[in-house]
């Protein structure tokens, strides 16, 4: 019985199943999505998003401990320079897995597995919410409407 085995071990030994997720890691860091099977999709994301909140802070130590996990150095700088400030501010959650439908040859399931961030066609449909307590517990917002009214018929008075 598999009581508390929460790792999928895909069929792999263990140095081939990490090699496998670390250059899986390192091509999604670089294309930011890949096509794959679900099963890949779901244990690449359990690899790469601790690897992801350790880019937030970039520390010699930080970066010591994603190398030692993707093994190219390509993929570390772009991840520590490019990738970690576009999600500074998200808390979680950095990739996305989109199912694709069933592959041709052996009828796998397939997948598609992004980064949440680097999305245009989701993110540009979504403005950048701010949540507040006032709005949380229905209080009134603050009027800016009036003043972006008043400042538009000024300019169309000139």
């Amino acid at each position: 019985m598999r009581h508390g085995k929460k790792i999928n071990h895909l069929s792999r030994k263990t140095a081939h199943r990490k090699s496998m997720l670390a250059n899986m890691a390192c091509s999604l860091i670089e294309h930011k999505r890949i096509n794959t099977t679900v099963a890949k999709a779901k244990a690449l994301k359990q690899f790469v998003e601790p690897l992801i909140t350790k880019s937030k802070e970039d520390t010699t130590h930080n970066r010591r401990i994603v190398m030692a996990r993707l093994r190219q150095k390509e993929a570390v700088a772009e991840l520590f320079r490019d990738v970690a400030p576009k999600i500074a501010d998200r808390p979680g959650g950095y990739t996305r897995i989109i199912k694709l439908g069933n592959r041709l040859g052996d009828n796998a399931d397939m997948a598609m597995i992004e980064l949440v961030d680097y999305n245009e066609i989701y993110n540009a449909d979504k403005a950048t919410k701010k949540s507040t307590r006032r709005s949380r517990r229905g209080g009134s917002k603050p009027a800016t409407a009036p003043a972006a009214e008043t400042k538009a018929s000024s300019e169309e008075e000139e």
